[in-house]
């Protein structure tokens, strides 16, 4: 898409991470939301410790903005050693992976984001890397060619990935936590906002940790939760766009009114959608008649990707069910007509297959 949208939960800069690294938690007791993952890494980390191993290797699956690059950081900080961070579109030849494993010390954390990008190539050598903490390097080419097995210090990888079906099985069943991270609900986000409002220092927030924050504050992160679409890089984002307009058209001030207005200004709605996401709803609905109809067709009249509709629009919409995924293609739900207001719309009932008629 040419346009950067205000609710991608896809980072949309390097200057953007470095303002979310400012408000990352940086203990699992900081940490809000995914209570099952960080129940099962406090009891790990607690384990390694005692024996004084590194911990298993970590997978982290699920959509964007969740959160994972965060654990890796809480993961690495808990077991007291450094964290080195890569992608897998960056690992591109065999010695790339080797100079960065090399490097490693006891104990590190290897955090590769975006492994489901790894070549098949690369994965073969990280596995003996990850079962035995040892890697094969071949020297030389043709006949004189022979394999050197470098010993590695024991350390532990984390993947992080949005595609955890590409990911082959070898390497899956090579992590010995996997989790899938889960949307935020409302009340989560209001806790990540409330802690982050008082460290961006947003007049009325009060303290960070502490219960000093004003009712109109309150209730204007209230509106940004909701809105957030279930992700923290998306809730801080919108943070700041708050903070700004109300420095500028506010004299600082945020209440309920300036959260709704410089969010609609930004175009987004009362429950996050902005204007691509209505636009594919308004498309099923008046030229598709409610659907069902095929991605490619909505795609082609959108003029957008439909790998980029399937990925980064449809996830939210399946979420707050406004759309329907048929075996003859997508269809609007009678929620998604009621709150795009279409009038005399009506989906149509499935029809009954055990009918006598």
């Amino acid at each position: 898409m040419a346009k950067q949208r205000i609710i991608s939960a896809q980072p949309t800069d390097t200057q953007e991470e470095q303002l979310n690294l400012s408000l990352r938690p940086e203990t699992l007791e900081e940490y809000v939301g995914q209570p099952k993952l960080v129940e099962r890494l406090r009891i790990t980390l607690e384990a390694v410790r005692q024996r004084k191993e590194p911990m298993e290797h970590v997978l982290l699956h699920g959509p964007p903005g969740l959160g994972k690059t965060t654990l890796a950081h809480i993961i690495a900080k808990e077991m007291g050693t450094h964290l080195v961070v890569t992608s897998g579109p960056a690992l591109a030849r065999p010695t790339d992976l080797v100079g960065t494993l090399t490097k490693l010390q006891n104990g590190d954390v290897l955090f590769i984001d975006e492994i489901h990008r790894l070549s098949p190539v690369i994965e073969e050598y990280i596995y003996p890397a990850m079962e035995d903490f040892k890697i094969d390097v071949t020297v030389d080419s043709g006949m004189h060619a022979k394999t050197i097995t470098l010993p590695l210090k024991p350390f532990t990888l984390i993947g992080a990935t949005t595609r955890a079906g590409m990911l082959s099985g070898p390497m899956r069943s090579r992590f010995g936590v996997a989790h899938n991270l889960e949307f935020y609900s409302t009340d989560d986000l209001l806790l990540i906002l409330r802690r982050n409002a008082a460290k961006l220092g947003i007049d009325g927030a009060g303290q960070a940790g502490g219960d000093s924050m004003q009712i109109d504050c309150l209730k204007a992160l209230q509106i940004i939760a909701a809105r957030s679409r279930g992700t923290p890089r998306i809730a801080n984002r919108l943070l700041r766009r708050v903070r700004d307009f109300s420095q500028v058209r506010a004299n600082g001030k945020v209440d309920p009114e300036i959260a709704d207005v410089s969010l609609l200004l930004e175009g987004v709605d009362k429950i996050g959608l902005d204007e691509l996401d209505r636009k594919y709803l308004t498309i099923i609905a008046q030229t598709y008649n409610g659907g069902p109809v095929g991605l490619e067709a909505i795609a082609a009249t959108l003029g957008e990707d439909s790998g980029t509709l399937e990925e980064v629009v449809e996830p939210y919409l399946l979420q707050v069910g406004f759309l329907a995924r048929t075996r003859k293609g997508r269809q609007l739900t009678q929620a998604a007509a009621d709150h795009l207001k279409i009038p005399g719309y009506t989906t149509q009932p499935a029809p009954d297959l055990f009918s006598g008629d």
